[in-house]
């Protein structure tokens, strides 16, 4: 009588002890070995599948292995807060001739009856380096020595969307890939139980939205992750009530199992996200509570960073979004340094909006008294705990604002400035940034560069050089 066949299921269920130990151990060995191997950066291959955020070694050594990245929507005003201008103020009122403005396109400007805005506020020099900077920025003026700053930056739209695209991008199109979503590609992130990539918002949030976060046509995995900085840090991320951490793992495990053989069925790489995203959001249960948990932190700390300040009083409506923003912000720049700590290889802090086409001087105060505080607390944070040479901070935005004020529909009241993609100013810090830097020059009214002009597209490329302001 034949014998029926043992099915390879039953056959390695059938193995005896000592078979196990004889030819399994020492692939056990083997398994932790190279865990600790790719734990220690020194492992040549990675299975991207099993870990996609996984540390990989760039071509060279850096001097910036993380970055926290402040983008400000709408675009504040250079000329206002660190580019300043004394001929603009003494040609205020003044227009501009034809020949400047024949085939330069405006958002809202009407070219006839324009004429020059100057500016109310006062500038000083401040550090070692002389650096000049607007009263409205006290706190930040502590911080100069650190700090680089690009005059001479220019871009190609005009718009909002299109040159936040273009910014975080490379092209004003929609599908790319945003600079944090490529450099957890390119890099990976030593986090383990946080995304590599996270997203803090405060006041309205960025017009372009996720679009600027966006992982583009790569992986989803490599998208940034939208944080709150309270109560739940990532929305649905707690369990459903009556499901405890026991049954949520041998859910994940099995969710892992089905898309595993879904994806040797498909070869999608977005299963192996999907895959990725599940393990991560089971860690980031007990992971990201913690985070946002300042209970930890001094008092001096919470104060230097202004945690609990109230917003400055402001007439009417704003720019700026809801009531809380100070506390808002200032606790998403504490968090930002928390998660660096954590490994998370790129941090966004978005806030919005610096759009002012008008009420220019209220509104640039209230907004400089909600970020400047925490920006330069977090600069200082960084440096006093030995993060700020490996950290790269960069203060952005899509463009600048024009030196002639806005006329919208004949309006006389002009208060506010349009938007300016020929000349504005981005600055950073740490990374292996000279500190007390200026790259760049504009002419003596702001309109144009004249000294070493950087497009948008070269912003992660640019290391200034050994210029002083």
């Amino acid at each position: 009588m034949n014998e029926q066949p043992i099915h390879p299921t039953q056959e390695r269920a059938h193995l005896s002890r000592r078979h196990f130990l004889t030819s399994g151990a020492s692939g056990i060995g083997l398994l932790a070995l190279a865990w600790l191997l790719r734990d220690d950066g020194l492992l040549a291959a990675e299975n991207r599948r099993d870990a996609p955020l996984a540390p990989k070694p760039p071509h060279f050594a850096p001097k910036a292995k993380r970055c926290i990245c402040f983008y400000l929507e709408g675009a504040p005003s250079q000329i206002d807060l660190w580019d300043p201008k004394p001929k603009l103020n003494e040609l205020h009122g003044q227009a501009l001739p034809e020949s400047m403005t024949k085939n330069v396109r405006f958002a809202f400007i009407k070219k006839e009856g324009a004429k020059l805005l100057g500016s109310p506020r006062k500038f000083q020099k401040h550090g070692q380096c002389g650096m000049q900077l607007s009263d409205f920025l006290p706190h930040l003026a502590t911080r100069v020595d650190d700090v680089a700053w690009i005059r001479s930056m220019h871009t190609d739209a005009f718009n909002h969307h299109p040159g936040q695209l273009l910014m975080c991008t490379g092209r004003a199109t929609f599908g790319l890939p945003s600079v944090g979503s490529w450099l957890n590609y390119g890099l990976g992130s030593p986090s383990k139980d946080l995304p590599g990539y996270v997203v803090l918002t405060a006041g309205r949030g960025p017009s372009g939205g996720a679009t600027t976060w966006q992982s583009g046509f790569l992986p989803s995995t490599y998208s940034g992750v939208l944080f709150r900085n309270k109560g739940e840090p990532v929305l649905n991320l707690n369990n459903p009530a009556g499901l405890d951490d026991e049954m949520q793992r041998q859910t994940i495990e099995a969710l892992g199992d089905l898309n595993r053989l879904r994806h040797d069925a498909l070869r999608d790489p977005e299963i192996d996200s999907r895959i990725a995203a599940y393990e991560l959001a089971f860690r980031m249960q007990s992971s990201a509570p913690e985070l946002i948990d300042l209970s930890g932190e001094t008092k001096q700390t919470l104060e230097m960073y202004g945690i609990g300040r109230e917003d400055r009083a402001i007439q009417g409506p704003h720019r700026g979004g809801g009531r809380g923003q100070y506390h808002q912000f200032a606790v998403n720049c504490l968090l930002a340094r928390r998660l660096i700590e954590r490994g998370v290889r790129f941090v966004n802090l978005y806030h919005a909006s610096w759009d002012h086409h008008s009420n220019l001087d209220t509104e640039l105060a209230f907004n400089c008294g909600m970020a400047d505080q925490p920006v330069a607390a977090l600069l200082k944070d960084l440096k006093q705990r030995g993060l700020l040479d490996e950290t790269l901070v960069v203060w952005m935005s899509e463009f600048g604002r024009t030196p002639l004020g806005e006329n919208r529909n004949g309006n006389t009241n002009v208060s506010g400035r349009d938007h300016h993609p020929f000349a504005f100013t981005l600055w950073l810090a740490g990374g292996g940034v000279k500190g007390g830097t200026v790259l760049g020059k504009t002419d003596e009214i702001g309109w144009n560069v004249t000294e070493d002009p950087v497009h948008v597209n070269f912003v992660f490329l640019t290391a200034p050089g050994n210029r002083s302001s």
